[in-house]
């Protein structure tokens, strides 16, 4: 998939031919781009992380290789000397509606690297993992974020994504976590 990003006026960022990729986690420029676009977002302040572990940094392509319900999308552009670059990275699970009986697409990351974000790569994104749930025949997305995260917040809305709210006497649907041994 190949996507401009079309600015109405010159007070707009400049025009990004971005393309949709996926990531081929054995194939090690992927590795490696993966790897950059994943630290770059664990440290970010907006989503409060450490940092990624030694660990997780050895190991992420490998076990996401492992896993046949992992998919993820790289936001590429190309420079002028025709150096492909990954500008931003999707990680998303497949997993499963009992109550629908269908698959369910569960974005787990979502980022944009920093020099790049205000230019429309996050609503590419977003639309290339509808579209890639669609392929699937999922049910519907779901995903996670802060509720001080409202530059991220604004685009999932912007990109059709709302609260779980279905019945006010119970409220809004909360993500919990339990840490456990060797989550580092």
């Amino acid at each position: 998939m190949s996507t401009e990003t079309n600015p109405s006026n010159d007070s707009q960022p400049a025009k990004l031919d971005v393309e949709i990729l996926r990531v081929d986690y054995t194939h090690e420029p992927h590795r490696k781009s993966l790897l950059r676009l994943l630290s770059e977002y664990a440290n970010d302040p907006a989503i409060g992380s450490p940092g990624l572990s030694k660990r997780a940094q050895q190991r992420v392509a490998t076990e996401l290789a492992q896993r046949p319900n992992a998919v993820s999308l790289f936001a590429m552009i190309n420079h002028p000397n025709n150096r492909a670059e990954a500008i931003g990275l999707a990680n998303c699970f497949e997993v499963f509606s009992t109550f629908a009986a269908a698959p369910v697409l569960n974005v787990h990351d979502v980022m944009v690297s920093a020099p790049h974000r205000g230019k429309g790569v996050g609503s590419i994104l977003m639309q290339a993992i509808t579209e890639l749930a669609n392929e699937r025949n999922c049910c519907k997305v779901t995903l996670e974020v802060y509720r001080g995260n409202q530059p991220a917040r604004s685009l999932y809305s912007k990109n059709g994504f709302a609260g779980t709210e279905m019945d006010s006497e119970l409220g809004e649907t909360l993500f919990l976590s339990k840490r456990l041994v060797g989550d580092e």
